[in-house]
């Protein structure tokens, strides 16, 4: 005698969730990667500690001088030749503040001849970075 079969047959199937896991574990992993891979544009300056309190600028221009002497516009490096020319299409009029972001170990004739040059080039009002005590 035979015995029929009570088993009928299965078609396969494809199970989402763990399909939803291995792509958010995947997605995480490529998030923290692309973090890991990002050049941020910062520059390290040390500046010398005072005690002053925060002001609210409404256009500035900063003008950062590293400990080598470096001189950089808004993170744009320039010479002491083309300063004047690179800061005159940035400050607009009377009320542009340039922020004067200078290493506290960088050369003092060298950041006074980068405000002379800004002063050349049309800023008025100077306002120096200090890091807060």
């Amino acid at each position: 005698m035979r015995i029929p079969r009570v088993r009928k047959s299965r078609r396969g199937r494809i199970e989402i969730i763990p399909m939803i896991d291995v792509m958010f574990f995947l997605l995480a992993t490529f998030m923290i990667a692309s973090l890991t891979m990002q050049n941020l544009h910062s520059l390290h300056v040390n500046l010398p500690q005072g005690r002053a309190e925060p002001i609210q600028t409404r256009a500035s221009i900063t003008l950062t001088v590293t400990k080598d002497g470096n001189i950089l516009v808004n993170e744009v490096p320039v010479s002491l030749d083309t300063l004047t020319p690179a800061l005159q299409p940035l400050i607009p009029g009377a009320e542009a503040n340039v922020i004067v972001a200078a290493d506290a170990g960088a050369p003092n004739g060298i950041v006074v001849q980068a405000m002379l040059r800004a002063r050349e080039a049309g800023a008025e009002h100077f306002l120096i970075a200090v890091q807060r005590n």
